[in-house]
């Protein structure tokens, strides 16, 4: 792995990890995974299927925990914290770290119950009035370029959007909650090409913003939209580097044969 640029101070990680290893059962999916990703980027995190960066991702909001038989070692550091700390608080945690599946999930709920959703799933409307409320909607569907397709339909079932719409809005459920980091799994694998630029779009918008990790098989893609790249193979990150570099000037041969297409 490369090592991160020396003028990056360790309160600029967003999300650090440190011989972090992972079983299920008795296989081990990540094998001492050591990363630093910078806070504030977006992150592309590549490598064939099965090779661990769902299972990554997962680790860094504890989603993995709700499958059973699987075992942690090692920390993962989010604001300076082990997110693995006997005392961390797991609904505190999944507010600062916000997650985006393949396919857009919206509840069969309305559009504008599906944007107050985590609030009202941490007892936070008790101390908002409607107006914030309202303000809330508004302004996290507008952050996600959807208020003016929508706000004359949030009482309408948020299924009946189409899929790009849904994954907006799936997205604009998590501002209201302010996090810290957003991790991205395959986020536009279920959306036509239309829909694959509208939320490049939005990401490239919440550039700097907030600490993005995003698990991609699309090398355009991640080329991209990403300012760094993960490559990771059986588990283990080979290779940690600018995106540029890694796809043009890759300093490991397993890097350079599977961004060429000669792996996985």
């Amino acid at each position: 792995m490369m090592p991160p640029p020396s003028h990056v101070a360790a309160h600029d990680y967003g999300i650090e990890t440190r011989d972090l290893n992972l079983w299920y059962g008795d296989f081990q999916a990540l094998k001492h995974v050591t990363l630093n990703i910078r806070q504030g980027l977006i992150t592309a995190l590549i490598g064939p299927s099965g090779c661990g960066k769902t299972t990554f991702l997962r680790c860094s909001n504890r989603l993995n925990e709700r499958y059973g038989n699987v075992k942690t070692t090692g920390e993962i550091r989010i604001l300076r914290r082990n997110i693995y700390d006997p005392d961390v608080n797991l609904s505190e945690l999944r507010k600062a770290v916000g997650m985006v599946f393949q396919r857009p999930n919206p509840l069969p709920i309305s559009i504008y119950d599906n944007v107050v959703f985590g609030l009202r799933v941490h007892s936070m409307p008790r101390t908002l009035t409607r107006r914030a409320l309202d303000d809330l909607v508004e302004s996290s569907l507008r952050d996600v370029d959807l208020w003016d397709t929508v706000k004359d339909r949030l009482p309408q079932k948020a299924t009946m959007l189409t899929l790009e719409q849904q994954q907006k809005l799936c997205i604009a459920r998590l501002l209201p909650l302010k996090p810290r980091v957003i991790l991205m799994d395959e986020p536009c694998s279920a959306l036509d090409a239309k829909g694959t630029a509208a939320i490049e779009r939005l990401m490239d918008d919440m550039r700097g913003k907030f600490t993005i990790l995003i698990v991609t098989h699309n090398m355009a893609q991640a080329r991209r939209i990403s300012e760094e790249c993960i490559f990771m193979l059986m588990g283990e990150v080979v290779e940690h580097a600018p995106t540029t570099s890694l796809f043009l000037k890759p300093s490991r041969k397993e890097t350079e044969m599977y961004v060429e297409g000669r792996y996985g």
